[in-house]
């Protein structure tokens, strides 16, 4: 069985120290093929020259490029500039992640409106696909994205926590969606459990998010309480569960629409 992890935040400062024991043991558990997720330009460097540094095959880590909507304020003619160029390095397969974030507001929104529509048009012009980010900003997600979508090859909101009319908004302008351990959440993931049964197959890919949301149904759980791609088969449990699948089907379908979206070799 394989596993395709499409968000793996690899340059997080907890991986430092550990990166080819986190990936063994990501490859020992089926996660056979990661996308390290850029959130800066800065980081989006860092995860191509990791892709680089732990994958001389070139064949099982590869990278996003983008600047986070948190960041968008930092957004300048340089930004642009050298996010230009780290889209056309050998191994960087998606625009992003890049979006709206309106629950944090950690940038103005008019601004993270402005940085998202700079990364699509530059998604349209190299024709590449878009890793988005979302929360609490489905609606006017939706109105930018329909301006794009027909010229996009191809988009996943990427870590979907959102609700039904958000979902169905989503696959009504032919979105892949990513799901995470948020399934996983007792306490504010159970909304995703009849959902996921709406995401056809062609459309759905399975994440880490790691370091991030360690999936609360894992037993036993690690003592650092850190999430890594090696946790992704309990993330395929927990949907396949809801989906009323087997695990094996969900596996063969979502790392097949994985493969398709990030344009990744075959492995073997």
């Amino acid at each position: 069985m394989q596993l395709i992890d499409i968000g793996v935040n690899l340059t997080h400062a907890s991986f430092a120290s550990q990166l080819d024991a986190v990936l063994e043991r990501a490859y020992s558990a089926g996660v056979c093929q990661m996308i390290l997720t850029g959130t800066s330009v800065e980081g989006s460097e860092q995860s191509l020259e990791l892709c680089r540094q732990l994958d001389e095959s070139g064949q099982r880590l590869f990278a996003t490029a983008g600047v986070h909507p948190h960041s968008a304020s930092d957004w300048n003619a340089d930004t642009a500039r050298r996010l230009r160029a780290l889209l056309a390095e050998r191994g960087v397969q998606a625009v992003g992640e890049c979006g709206l974030d309106f629950n944090r507001d950690f940038s103005p929104r008019p601004q993270q409106e402005k940085v998202l529509e700079e990364h699509l048009a530059l998604a349209v012009e190299l024709q590449m696909p878009v890793f988005l980010h979302e929360r609490d900003a489905s609606v006017r997600l939706l109105e930018i994205l329909r301006d794009y979508r027909d010229r996009l090859p191809a988009a996943v909101v990427h870590c979907f926590t959102g609700e039904k009319a958000a979902l169905f908004g989503y696959l009504d302008q032919d979105l892949h969606i990513g799901i995470t351990g948020w399934i996983c959440d007792e306490r504010r993931g159970t909304h995703l459990h009849p959902l996921v049964r709406n995401i056809p197959q062609g459309r759905l890919m399975l994440e880490s998010d790691a370091p991030y949301l360690l999936p609360r149904s894992l037993r036993p759980k690690p003592k650092n309480g850190r999430n890594e791609p090696a946790y992704l088969p309990e993330v395929l449990r927990e949907v396949a569960l809801h989906r009323g699948e087997s695990i094996e089907t969900l596996a063969v379908h979502s790392s097949a629409c994985a493969r398709a979206f990030f344009n990744l070799p075959s492995i073997a």
